[in-house]
């Protein structure tokens, strides 16, 4: 019994599916972020150019 939990504890196989789904979901926050930070200003320049076209 405590071989196979030793096994358990020591197989390694599918950590590499957790790693890329924590490194999708920390890149997925920092789009998050970028964009809320950026999106002011973002709007402001569409503002602009949509304001100084001609009608």
């Amino acid at each position: 019994m405590f071989s196979k939990v030793k096994k358990f504890f020591q197989d390694e196989e599918g950590a590499s599916a957790v790693e890329y789904g924590l490194i999708v979901g920390l890149i997925a926050v920092a789009i998050v972020a970028i964009l809320a930070l950026i999106g002011p200003r973002l709007s402001g320049v569409f503002s602009k150019v949509y304001s100084s076209l001609p009608t």
